[in-house]
């Protein structure tokens, strides 16, 4: 019975341990590929309003992309917010090239083989 109790315990903690795991991981970038994009301004901006009378803005961004070996995509992902332009993101990307996600990056953090 002790035993039984012991093992019921050890699997109650694993099974928490593993839905915090679960939590905390982003699987719109695990496995992902990247490309680079340099902002420009917003193509354009998609208003939604919401039944709470709430205005919601989609900024979309388009244009050329580089991928980590130095090869030009077109892009187009859309932000919750206005990007500072004239910065630099690390774009996430499905096999198809969509985006999935982005982190904003330092040009130091750019691979060299990608030029803008």
């Amino acid at each position: 019975m002790r035993k039984g109790l012991i093992l019921a315990g050890v699997i109650a903690v694993l099974l928490a341990g593993a839905v915090f795991a679960l939590a905390k991981v982003d699987f719109n970038r695990m496995g992902k590929g990247n490309a680079y994009y340099h902002i420009s301004p917003a193509h354009s901006v998609e208003e939604t309003k919401l039944d709470s009378g709430e205005i919601m803005k989609r900024y979309l961004y388009t244009g050329p992309a580089y991928k980590e070996n130095g090869k030009e995509i077109e892009v187009e992902f859309t932000a919750a917010k206005e990007l500072r332009e004239g910065a630099y993101l690390k774009l996430y990307l499905t096999k198809g090239d969509d985006v999935t996600s982005y982190d904003e990056v330092e040009l130091s953090d750019i691979p060299d083989k990608v030029k803008f």
